[in-house]
């Protein structure tokens, strides 16, 4: 009789554990559409800010610090100081915007308050006279704070489009 509880205990705590697994799994895929409203704007208002030359309000959009990484194509990894004298230097630099086209326009939401963009970008644009068009991938990944979406981590990659 011994056995036969043991083996049903046995038999329950192991449902127990596959559906406490299920539901961690599916909190992973759980979506979260008023983040994903707020990450949208975060990004329009980013657009803006480049369009606008509004380079202090661009740099209000990260969270700098200790935590903060950049990928460029074919650099080493940068920090919080490189990203912010990129940002005000070269996209400070930005004197018309022709195209600003996030393509292929993924927001992934995790736990409400992480979330993962991935994007194609079409941007052109002008620098004084000099026209630029990139076409790149890329991806942000930003953190909710107590003052809004925050980038926390930037990763640009060329896009072969032969």
């Amino acid at each position: 009789m011994k056995t036969i509880f043991g083996i049903i205990l046995f038999c329950f705590l192991q449902c127990g554990i596959v559906l406490g697994q299920k539901n961690d799994q599916s909190e992973a895929f759980k979506e979260y559409p008023e983040a994903k409203k707020e990450v949208k704007q975060a990004l329009d208002d980013i657009e803006t800010y480049i369009r606008n030359n509004e380079m202090d309000k661009l740099i209000e959009m990260h969270a700098y610090g200790p935590k903060f990484t950049e990928f460029k194509p074919g650099e080493m990894r940068t920090g919080s100081k490189e990203n912010e004298e990129f940002e005000r230097g070269f996209l400070g630099s930005i004197t018309e915007v022709e195209d600003w086209n996030w393509q292929d326009l993924k927001i992934a939401i995790f736990g409400g308050d992480v979330a993962s963009v991935t994007f194609h970008s079409d941007f052109k644009f002008k620098t004084g006279e000099d026209p630029h068009h990139f076409k790149t991938q890329g991806m942000l990944l930003f953190i909710k704070t107590d003052e809004g979406w925050k980038i926390t981590h930037e990763h640009l990659a060329p896009l072969n489009m032969d």
